[in-house]
């Protein structure tokens, strides 16, 4: 059994988890969604939860970005998640599709294939198979793709930068320190920034192939940041060489916890390893700040020269760190043609 209560978005518990703080919730209020949060009662897992509600066609969807929080035991997944969804779903407006929670719990095949060397999570069937042993109504359905990630690198920054650099590979530390002979520098960035940063974002993901988002986006994320002091804090780091700009970053810190969320670099220049130099900034500063772990987001979950994004996991397990995998971004439908007409677009969206 959950019980929830509802109150302010501002009255959400300090975290490390950025996405469940109440500067997020005004980061996706300015940009159109409906934030809303609620206080969690059970026999397991208590803490509060971030829900973001939003108008797709003629129905809601509700979001849960990294959260719940606290997790059950490992066996317990599938039937706390049933029961808070059937409890949020008397909560949220009678429309409502589907709640799509972006689980930032230890997945429950991580020790399995960390053990056997697997360089890809099962597909999806045994997954949702899985998730839902236990549960009434046997409904949980592994999203298409995950709303953040489902494997991410995580440095452990609370210890001495000696440490730090001796904990990366041979390769990195040469680059950084390249990086630094050939003069590139790097700089706290200013709003004025912002908009070349986009421009580097966009030339990023082209190069790699993935969509990006509008510059209205990154503009909410640091007016919000301006508006409320102390929810939590932004990095907007710029590296340079002479009078060009190689690579950005944009680095979230709540609580503990600094968390790499937006990256981009030039087309020009990428024999002077700016992106490396950046990175190793954004280490020391959040350490600087109290941050213990300094998360560098998504990576493949294992070694796999064929994988498309090797290079990612070559660049960045460069830094040292472990591979957190998480169990990633699932559905529960409420309306089940709702649900599927939406899945449908979603579909054909990412085809196109």
């Amino acid at each position: 059994m959950v019980q929830l209560l509802p109150k302010e978005t501002e009255e959400l518990q300090p975290t490390d988890i950025l996405f469940q703080t109440p500067y997020w919730a005004q980061v996706k209020s300015s940009l159109g969604l409906t934030p809303q949060a609620y206080d969690v009662f059970s026999s397991g897992p208590w803490g509060d939860v971030l829900v973001l509600l939003k108008t797709v066609g003629d129905h809601k969807v509700a979001l849960v970005p990294q959260g719940p929080e606290v997790a059950p035991q490992a066996d317990d997944y599938g039937t706390f998640l049933e029961n808070l969804s059937l409890s949020l779903s008397e909560c949220l407006p009678p429309d409502l599709a589907f709640i799509r929670y972006d689980l930032p719990w230890k997945s429950l095949y991580a020790d399995e294939m960390q053990e056997q060397g697997w360089n890809a999570f099962p597909e999806p069937r045994l997954r949702e198979m899985r998730m839902n042993i236990g549960t009434q109504h046997w409904n949980f359905r592994k999203s298409f793709e995950d709303m953040t990630v489902a494997s991410s690198l995580v440095v452990d920054i609370n210890r001495s930068e000696d440490a730090i650099m001796a904990g990366m590979k041979p390769k990195t530390r040469y680059n950084i320190r390249l990086a630094q002979r050939k003069g590139v520098t790097v700089q706290q960035g200013s709003l004025e920034n912002l908009r070349d940063f986009h421009n580097l974002y966009c030339q990023t993901a082209q190069r790699n192939g993935f969509s990006s988002c509008d510059l209205e986006h990154f503009s909410a994320m640091f007016r919000c940041r301006l508006s409320a002091p102390g929810h939590s804090e932004l990095l907007f780091l710029i590296a340079r060489h002479g009078a060009d700009i190689l690579a950005g970053a944009i680095i979230g810190i709540s609580g503990t916890a600094a968390n790499f969320l937006y990256g981009a670099s030039a087309n020009i220049k990428r024999n002077l390893m700016a992106s490396s130099l950046m990175h190793w900034e954004g280490i020391r500063r959040s350490r600087g700040l109290g941050c213990a772990t300094y998360e560098m987001g998504a990576v493949p979950p294992g070694h796999d020269p064929a994988h498309p994004f090797h290079g990612l996991y070559r660049f960045k397990t460069g830094f040292g760190g472990t591979i957190e995998l998480r169990s990633g971004t699932w559905d529960y439908p409420v309306n089940e043609n709702a649900y599927r007409n939406i899945c449908n677009a979603e579909s054909l969206y990412r085809e196109h």
